[in-house]
This record gives structure tokens, C-alpha cells and sequence, in this order.
């Protein structure tokens, strides 16, 4: 950097800012593109299929192992302090509260996101991108805008699927292996979960995280070079700057969601 001339500086700065500019501009023209996505919702189904069916073997396998780990782990340190009956409770609120809707991210990002990124960036490859310009079809409204959208609404429901998932495994480890009691499990699960402060939080953190993650996998594919080569790097710094990006909103939501 002590070499670098002041005119370089500026440079560097400019182009990152420019790039900033672009990807803002692009999430907003996103954004507002929920009217098309509306009118066109076959195209929006059809994504949804994609990304939230096939990501469904994944999501409720590693939900149930995440179960089967908390209902080991809690169960042994409730029992330090006489409070065992209360796993069902420790488990559910690790889940619907940070688990569930972190993990889900996580899993969304290394597999539809760099599946999303690796589409969009084959498809400028092959220069479909460029027909469709040629064509007059606006490719953000006919090629991103379904798929960001489908992002959206998928992320919640695949964190709730990981959250019941995973209960259900901290059930069968505490209760049918353990032998905690299935009543006080259940019981403690019912009167301990309020459904906006703990079920809503999960909601609004898988909502911001399918927003955040599948505009980083499509921006990345949008903006990959046209080679083979530029599309493996985008697929990488999909999911490197995804899982970055959900890690630093959790943060964020979290000590937000502790000080309302």
C-alpha cells in the first residue's frame, strides 16, 4: 500500500464504489419488480420448486441431526442443575430463535445460492443474456426477478422446516433415548414459546437472510465473466461473501431483537 500513488488510491476507491452503486442499484430495481413477479407467478412457482424441493433432503436431514446434538448436549448440562424437563424448551428456542433460521442460510447459500450463480453466470456465458437485451426483453425482470423473490418466500419455510425437524430430533434423543419425560418435553415447549417474540424473530432473520443471500448469489452471476474460469470464482464468492454477510446480520438482529 506505502507504494501505491494517490492516483491509484483513488482508483481503487472509485471502482469499489461504483460497484456498490451498481449492486444498490440493482437490489432496488429488484425490489420494485414484485408487481411483475406477481403477474408472471408460473415463473415464480417454477423457482420456487427449484430451489426450496430440491434443498428439502439437505434442510431436514441436517435439522435432525442439529436435534439429535442439542438434545445430547442439553440434556446433560440441564441436568447439572435438576432442570432436565426443560429440553424441550432449550431446544426449541435454540432453533426457532438461531439455529433454524442461521443454519438454514447457511445451507441455502453452498447449495441454491451457488446453483443460482452458476445459472445466471452460464447463461451470460452462452450469451442468452445478451439475446434476450437484443430481443428487448429485460433480462432482471425476466431471468433475476423470479428468482430473487422465489429466495425470498423459500428461506422462511425451509427454516421452519429445519426448526420442526430438529425439535422432533431433540425429542427422540431426550425422550426416546434418554428418557426424559414426553409430557414435561411437549409441556415446556408449549408455555415457554411465545409465538411473536421468539416464532417471529425466526421469521424475520430467515426473511432478511433468503433477501440477503440470493441477491449475493445472483449479483455475483450477473456480474461473472463470460468463461468458465469467471464463473467457478463467482460461485465461490457466493457462497464465501453469503455466509459472511448472514453471520454479520445475525449479529445485528440479534442484539436488535434483545433491546426492542
Amino acid at each position: 500500500m506505502s507504494g501505491w500513488s494517490p492516483r491509484e488510491i483513488g482508483f481503487v476507491v472509485r471502482r469499489q464504489l461504483d460497484a456498490v452503486g451498481y449492486a444498490a442499484r440493482l437490489f432496488f430495481r429488484l425490489c420494485a419488480s414484485l408487481g411483475y413477479a406477481l403477474k408472471r407467478n408460473g415463473l415464480v412457482r417454477d423457482q420456487i420448486h427449484f430451489l426450496g424441493n430440491y434443498s428439502l433432503a439437505i434442510i431436514g436431514v441436517s435439522g435432525l441431526f442439529v436435534g439429535f446434538v442439542l438434545g445430547l448436549q442439553g440434556y446433560y448440562i440441564l441436568k447439572r442443575y435438576g432442570s432436565s424437563e426443560a429440553l424441550g424448551l432449550m431446544v426449541s428456542l435454540s432453533l426457532m430463535r438461531e439455529l433454524g433460521p442461521v443454519v438454514t442460510a447457511l445451507l441455502f447459500a453452498g447449495r441454491a445460492g451457488t446453483s443460482l450463480t452458476a445459472e445466471i453466470g452460464l447463461m451470460k456465458a452462452g450469451e442468452q443474456i445478451s439475446v434476450m437485451e437484443m430481443m428487448a426483453v429485460n433480462p432482471i425482470e425476466r431471468v433475476l426477478c423470479p428468482r430473487f423473490w422465489a429466495g425470498v418466500f423459500t428461506m422462511p419455510l425451509l427454516a421452519a422446516v429445519f426448526s420442526a425437524t430438529g425439535i422432533i430430533g431433540g425429542w427422540v434423543v431426550g425422550v426416546l433415548m434418554i428418557g426424559v419425560d414426553g409430557g414435561a418435553f411437549w409441556s415446556q415447549i408449549q408455555g415457554g414459546v411465545d409465538v411473536f417474540k421468539d416464532l417471529g424473530n425466526g421469521v424475520v432473520k430467515s426473511f432478511v437472510f433468503g433477501v440477503a443471500v440470493t441477491f449475493i448469489a445472483l449479483l455475483q452471476g450477473y456480474n461473472a465473466q463470460a468463461t468458465p474460469e469467471g464463473v467457478a470464482k463467482a460461485t465461490t464468492r457466493t457462497v464465501v461473501m453469503a455466509s459472511l454477510t448472514v453471520l454479520a446480520l445475525d449479529f445485528v438482529l440479534t442484539a436488535m431483537m434483545f433491546t426492542i
